[in-house]
């Protein structure tokens, strides 16, 4: 199966591998009434544990790469001496299987989900997107330094593309009807685990959650693919399950409404991997004003920095597909007080401020849901 892999770390497995758990057993249905007020200092432990364990494999894995380079040196350097003796007709040929073992080696080092000639061709598409609006930019920001700064700022995103294009998410909304609660956990609970395990379906759960604030019986899952030709892939299979008809036919006499959009990670903010450490969720979904998203992903790659200091991120993704124009930030705390508590504090951090200031024009509207994780969720 296809995942996002760092070295193993017998404390914390789950955030080395990007898997997924099987089916938990069933139980009563998650609420708020499931936290409780006491829990901060359980969380903070948990929450720099996991931090420690996603850092000490990082810098394994980084070790082990340099190691990589160091070893393959030599060996290029041998390979470089030898070709110069060759004559010239044997240095033409030795060009030419150059070049073909070097496409070969590309496909190989990007695996089958190869795109090198398609972000070839996007690099010289932005460069010249970038060049057509840099007039209207430049016509419409004065000439201040900060308003130069964020011109450049702005530019350079373009060079470097927006999101992370190795994943493709999915966010699939389930309005329950009241009634019908239990019965659609205990459906979903066994199907969703079920289906993420099965290498077959190359597909990964990101997590599950009930919300407790905001449009109540309402159940959010986010889905990772491997591209969109993933997502395609995933879909098929799961459907081609023998029990997909029998699952797809009970699920639709639970629910009321159902809606999906696919999304990208920012580049800046990568999706946590598993991980459990307590507590509740806030999604916060913000709709831009067309024509904003990437000074919102300027703006935000500062403020991030900020709160995180203070804040637990889960994940930010702009829809593509579905409900367009639209952010989605996760993020998770101890409890609703810790919520407030840290939300207060990102006002002290220098360029949290600054942040607020210049992204709230963009936003058409926003909401916030309190999310509480179902017992099947990698990530909870």
């Amino acid at each position: 199966m296809l995942t996002r892999r760092l070295l193993p770390n017998p404390k914390y497995p789950s955030a080395l591998l990007r898997t997924f758990s099987t089916s938990a057993p069933y139980q009563k249905t998650p609420s708020l009434a499931d936290i409780t007020p006491n829990g901060a200092a359980a969380f903070d432990a948990r929450q720099k544990e996991f931090r420690d364990s996603v850092k000490t494999a990082q810098q394994a894995k980084e070790q082990q790469d340099s190691q990589l380079v160091n070893t393959s040196t030599p060996a290029s350097i041998s390979a470089s001496a030898s070709a110069s003796s060759f004559t010239n007709a044997a240095n033409a040929q030795d060009t030419n299987d150059a070049s073909i073992a070097s496409e070969i080696a590309n496909k190989l080092s990007l695996g089958s989900l190869s795109t090198h000639s398609a972000e070839q061709a996007r690099a010289s598409t932005s460069q010249h997107e970038t060049s057509k609006r840099k007039g209207a930019l430049s016509s419409l920001i004065y000439g201040t330094k900060e308003g130069q700064q964020m011109d450049q700022d702005i530019e350079k995103s373009f060079s470097q593309v927006l999101a992370r294009g190795k994943y493709v998410h999915s966010i699939v909304f389930h309005q329950v009807k009241p009634d019908k609660v239990d019965e659609y956990i205990k459906l979903v609970g066994d199907w969703y685990p079920r289906m993420a395990s099965l290498e077959e379906n190359h597909v990964h759960l990101v997590g599950s959650w009930r919300t407790e604030v905001g449009d109540c019986d309402n159940f959010v899952h986010i889905w990772e693919y491997q591209r969109y030709h993933g997502y395609h892939a995933s879909l098929h299979s799961i459907a081609s399950h023998p029990e997909f008809p029998a699952f797809d036919t009970h699920l639709k006499k639970l629910i009321t409404h159902k809606e999906t959009s696919l999304m990208q990670e920012f580049s800046f903010w990568p999706t946590t991997p598993p991980r459990k450490l307590g507590g509740l969720f806030e999604l916060r979904s913000y709709t831009l004003h067309p024509g904003n998203l990437l000074e919102w992903e300027t703006h935000w790659r500062k403020g991030l920095k900020a709160r995180r200091e203070v804040m637990e991120g889960v994940g930010a993704w702009f829809v593509q597909v579905g409900d367009l124009n639209t952010v989605h930030h996760l993020w998770q705390f101890a409890d609703l007080e810790e919520r407030k508590a840290r939300r207060e504090l990102s006002w002290g951090v220098q360029g949290w401020g600054d942040t607020v200031h210049k992204t709230v024009p963009l936003i058409q509207k926003m909401r916030s849901r309190v999310l509480i994780p179902m017992q099947w969720s990698p990530v909870a």
